[in-house]
């Protein structure tokens, strides 16, 4: 992390007024005076500003209700990111845990612990996904039962493990997958000769999204909701 970041993320002051305070050599960094707001401060430094230490907060854990049209990125030249939507002292604090494409809406998991992320991510984890996914048409019998019992993607030669599904309407169902291939909800309904017309997750784990969550509002997690993860709830 740079030493501007660093002082900024740990103290009331802006990004501006942390290079301010650097190059005024008011920071030290392990007893030494700093003047340079890009240096990369070392895990374990001692940094302080005008004699006092200073610490980082702990690690932020957030869900976020993600609206339509965003990308799951943390920054992009050209398109909106999840991100973007967060107060800029939490935006360069947070990564993505689980990333939904564009036009999928629901439930997004940010956090600034690299190793509880992994746990979300890792295909070796046990961590299911459930999605309501809006269909063309209404899902066969046949098509439900291939679903469950695991379906061949296009360009792929291993099929999907089983899923579940919960069907709510002739136009809906509920989706649970235990992966993240890539496009994988999408592709699995194309591959039983169905078509997603809207996508929305609704849960990872047993982290459900908060229904108090307008599109684009986040909240942090409890902490069972975060033990939920690392499997010590």
């Amino acid at each position: 992390m740079r030493l501007d970041q660093y002082l900024s993320t740990s103290t009331a002051l802006s990004r501006k007024d942390a290079k301010k305070v650097i190059s005024q050599g008011r920071v030290n960094v392990d007893g030494v005076p700093a003047r340079s707001a890009n240096l990369q401060v070392a895990v374990g430094a001692t940094i302080e500003l005008d004699g006092s230490e200073l610490h980082l907060p702990g690690d932020l854990y957030l869900m976020m209700n993600k609206p339509d049209g965003v990308i799951s990125a943390t920054t992009d030249n050209s398109q909106p990111t999840a991100v973007d939507l967060l107060p800029s002292p939490l935006a360069s604090q947070v990564h993505i845990a689980g990333r939904l494409d564009k036009d999928t809406t629901g439930l997004l998991l940010l956090t600034s612990d690299g190793q509880w992320s992994h746990q979300v991510t890792s295909p070796r984890r046990d961590c299911p996904k459930t999605y309501q996914v809006q269909l063309a048409a209404p899902l066969s019998s046949e098509a439900r039962a291939q679903l469950e019992a695991g379906v061949m993607l296009k360009d792929e030669n291993k099929p999907t493990l089983p899923a579940t599904v919960r069907v709510c309407s002739d136009a809906a169902i509920e989706l649970t997958i235990n992966e993240g291939r890539y496009h994988q909800v999408k592709r699995m309904l194309a591959a039983v000769g169905n078509h997603v017309t809207g996508l929305h997750r609704l849960r990872i784990g047993t982290i459900t999204l908060d229904p108090a969550l307008a599109p684009g509002q986040y909240r942090e997690l409890t902490e069972n909701e975060i033990r939920s993860i690392t499997g010590r709830a």
